[in-house]
C-alpha cells in the first residue's frame, strides 16, 4: 500500500517543558521521550538537564541524574537501544566538537550516566544518528570539513566499530537524514557545501555502499530535516532548502512538506499531510525527532527546532504516516 496520508496532532505540555531550541536531539524508550541538548541563543547551549516528556500523560519533568552528566551541547544526536538511551557528539559552549559517547538506563532509579571509554568516532557535530536492536549508527556531520564516515556501536560487545567507507560518489555531509530500512542504513541528502539530492545505502551483510536512483517526483534537496525509518518507507519532513548567508546564525528557507521513499519500489511520493491546517507545524529545520508510537500508530515525534523567522520553537508533535504497518495494528 502507498504512503497518500498523514496526519499531525499537536501535544499539550503538562507542567514546566524543555522551552524553545533547536540543535537538539530526542529519543524514544516506551511511551516516554528523552531530549537533551540545544540552542536558544544561535551557538550558545541552552542546558545540559535531560527531558523527559510522557506522550501517555503529555506531563514533562526533569529528573535528577548522577555519574558522566554530559556537558551542555548543541548538534548532538540521540538513539536508544532496548531501556537504554545514548548521546553523542555536538559542540560545546568554546565551539569545540566533541566525541564523547553517553549511555543512560532509563530503568535505573539512581539516573546515572555512564561515560563509554571505547574510543570511537573522531569529533563532529550536525551528524546523523539511528538505531536497531544491537547497535548505535553515526554517520557524518562537521568538524574541520565535512565527514562521510559511518560507525556502529556494539552495545553487547560495547565497542565501536568503523564501517567500510562510502566512497566517493557520497560527499562529506551535515545534516543529513539517516534511517534503517529492509535491513539496510540509507543515507539521505544533506549539505555537502550546498543541499543534496541523493540516496546512498549500506548493507552490513555485504559491508558495501550502493548510491540507489530514485523514481517518482522527489523531494527537492535539503538538509537538517527530520526523519524516521518504518517498515520499509523512509519518512522526511522540513528541512532547510536554502541555507542563510549568515550560516548558523541565521535562518535559511525552510520547507514543511512530508515525503516517503519507498525502499523496495525505491520510488519517492509526497505526502498529504493537511498542510495549512491548524495542527500542522509549518515549514522547519533543525528540530529534534524521534520514532515512536502514539495511540498504537507507529510514526514520527516533532520537537521544536528553528523557524523561517529564526526564532527556536518549543512546539511537540507527532505525525502518523498512514502505511500498512500501521494499518495492521
Amino acid at each position: 500500500m502507498d504512503v497518500v496520508r498523514a496526519q499531525w496532532c499537536e501535544l499539550d505540555q503538562k507542567g514546566t517543558g524543555p522551552g524553545a531550541r533547536s540543535s537538539h536531539a530526542i529519543t524514544l524508550v516506551g511511551h516516554k521521550a528523552y531530549a537533551f541538548g540545544g540552542e536558544f541563543t544561535p551557538r550558545v547551549p541552552v542546558d545540559n538537564n535531560l527531558h523527559v516528556f510522557d506522550l501517555q500523560t503529555q506531563a514533562c519533568s526533569v529528573p535528577q541524574v548522577t555519574g558522566d552528566i554530559p556537558p551542555p551541547r548543541v548538534g548532538v544526536t540521540m538513539a536508544s537501544v532496548g531501556k537504554t538511551i545514548y548521546v553523542f557528539g555536538g559542540r560545546d559552549a568554546t565551539h569545540k566538537e566533541l566525541n564523547e559517547l553517553y549511555s543512560f538506563d532509563t530503568l535505573q532509579t539512581s539516573g546515572r550516566y555512564y561515560l563509554v571509554v571505547d574510543s570511537g568516532p573522531p569529533h563532529r557535530t550536525y551528524h546523523s544518528t539511528t538505531s536497531d536492536q544491537r547497535r548505535v549508527y553515526i554517520f557524518g556531520g562537521c568538524v574541520s570539513g565535512r565527514l562521510n564516515d559511518l560507525w556502529a556501536y556494539d552495545v553487547v560487545e560495547e565497542k565501536w566499530v568503523q564501517c567500510p567507507t562510502a566512497g566517493e560518489n557520497c560527499k562529506g555531509r551535515g545534516g543529513p537524514g539517516l534511517a534503517i530500512a529492509q535491513g539496510k542504513i540509507w543515507v539521505v541528502y544533506g549539505f555537502a557545501g550546498l543541499e543534496v539530492d541523493d540516496v546512498h545505502g549500506f548493507d552490513p551483510a555485504n559491508g558495501k555502499w550502493e548510491q540507489v536512483e530514485t523514481c517518482g517526483e522527489k523531494p527537492t534537496a535539503r538538509s537538517v530535516f527530520s526523519t524516521v525509518g518504518i517498515g520499509k518507507y523512509i519518512i522526511i519532513y522540513g528541512g532547510e532548502v536554502d541555507p542563510s548567508d549568515l550560516g548558523y546564525l541565521g535562518a535559511g528557507k525552510f520547507t514543511g512538506e512530508v515525503w516517503a521513499l519507498d525502499t523496495e519500489a525505491l520510488r519517492w511520493q509526497r505526502v498529504d499531510d493537511g498542510v495549512g491546517s491548524e495542527n500542522h507545524p509549518g515549514a522547519r529545520g533543525w528540530c529534534a525527532f524521534g520514532s515512536g508510537r502514539l495511540n498504537g500508530k507507529e510514526g514520527l515525534l516533532l520537537y521544536g527546532g528553528n523557524s523561517p523567522s529564526n526564532e527556536r520553537l518549543d512546539d511537540i508533535f507527532f505525525l502518523s504516516p498512514c502505511l500498512d504497518s500501521n494499518e495492521k495494528d
